[in-house]
């Protein structure tokens, strides 16, 4: 018999969050979160996301055991302001059992009708900034921290329990070899002068950090009319600075500005912490904290984690600038491969930026959809 807990104490939100080190225990290519980092994300004291939002977690029970686990997200701003009556669903695993994800989707389901919301949409984070997506190809790929691993079955219970495939993403990776860097120099040489901009570099975060909230700003506006965008809000923009610029190399943070001194472009790249979260075990102490500084410095492969022109600026070239700066920096730092972040199949646009570097597709992904 399968039944559902609603999670709410700390060591009840303990235990949702740990589920997954369990269910892919001796899995060499998922990559475990750091544990008190995921219970901060679902702290309403912490996270300035439910501001806005708000979630409940449930675990199935089977024989007093957790076999699977899910988060029922609502986004008000998603709602209220873009008219997009939409239940949110995500942090879902389950063993491979039909009647488990069932019961967990139906629980969501049941929340939506509540609110009287018109589908369901998953599994997807509060913000574009979340994991997004079950992985459908590429199985025998590590992931990464900003993505969400899973078996190769839960693309079959959606199918079982009549969910449509609502996106798709594309995650492609390149060797730094095939970068040639002489069309980058040229292409950007002539946008610099025609267009009176020029590239700031970094070599510690402190002086990045008064660039950060006008950097938000951009993406805010170069993302905007991407679908199901939900632009970010103040006090999240100082969550996020916490959570990720200090954990970025300050040489992989490329601006573009204009002759006023104001950003139109930005780009951003991780180092991969693949490795080290995985011998951090999902915790910072006593040396997960060790493995992850390493990698900061020392990673031979990195993830191209945003990138963002202002929309008046968009097809100037204005990227090769971005790419020519990542590219120096790259080189100085020995890394080897680009791992691109999720993107949607729909968006040529990118494409075409990336395809002189030919990048070889080696993972897919989607959200699931269903009318409630």
């Amino acid at each position: 018999m399968i039944t559902l807990q609603e999670m709410k104490t700390k060591k009840e939100m303990r235990t949702f969050v740990k589920f997954p080190f369990k269910l892919y225990k001796n899995n060499s290519y998922w990559v475990p979160p750091i544990i008190n980092d995921e219970l901060d994300s679902f702290d309403k004291n912490i996270n300035p996301v439910f501001e806005h939002a708000e979630a409940r977690f449930f675990v199935a029970l089977k024989s007093n055991e957790i076999v699977g686990r899910i988060a029922a997200i609502i986004n008000y701003t998603e709602i209220n302001e873009q008219k997009l009556k939409k239940m949110r669903f995500g942090w879902f695993d389950f063993i491979d059992d039909l009647e488990v994800s069932k019961m967990l989707l139906n629980k969501v389901e049941e929340i939506g009708k509540q609110n009287n919301l018109e589908f369901m949409e998953g599994p997807v984070g509060f913000s574009n900034l979340d994991k997004v997506g079950v992985l459908t190809e590429g199985f025998d790929h590590v992931g990464t921290m900003i993505t969400w691993y899973n078996h190769a079955y839960y693309k079959n219970h959606f199918k079982k329990l009549g969910f449509d495939v609502e996106k798709e993403y594309l995650e492609n990776k390149f060797e730094f070899k095939n970068v040639d860097r002489a069309p980058l120099e040229r292409v950007s040489e002539v946008i610099k002068k025609r267009y009176q901009i020029k590239s700031l570099n970094f070599s510690k975060t402190k002086d990045i950090m008064p660039y950060v909230d006008e950097m938000f700003d951009l993406f805010n506006e170069s993302y905007a009319s991407l679908p199901s965008f939900v632009p970010i809000s103040n006090k999240e923009k100082e969550h996020f600075k916490k959570k990720y610029i200090t954990f970025i190399n300050p040489e992989y943070i490329k601006f573009v500005v204009d002759n006023d001194g104001k950003i139109i472009a930005f780009a951003i790249i991780m180092p991969s912490f693949s490795n080290a979260l995985q011998k951090a075990k999902g915790k910072l102490l006593p040396f997960g904290l060790f493995h992850l500084l390493k990698a900061k410095k020392n990673s031979k492969d990195v993830i191209l984690y945003l990138i963002g022109v202002h929309p008046k600026h968009q097809s100037k070239g204005i990227h090769a600038l971005l790419f020519l700066e990542l590219q120096i920096s790259c080189e100085l730092n020995g890394v080897e491969n680009c791992i691109r972040t999720p993107e949607l199949a729909t968006n040529t646009a990118i494409a075409a930026i990336w395809k002189n570097f030919n990048p070889v597709n080696f993972k897919k992904r989607c959200t699931y959809k269903k009318v409630i």
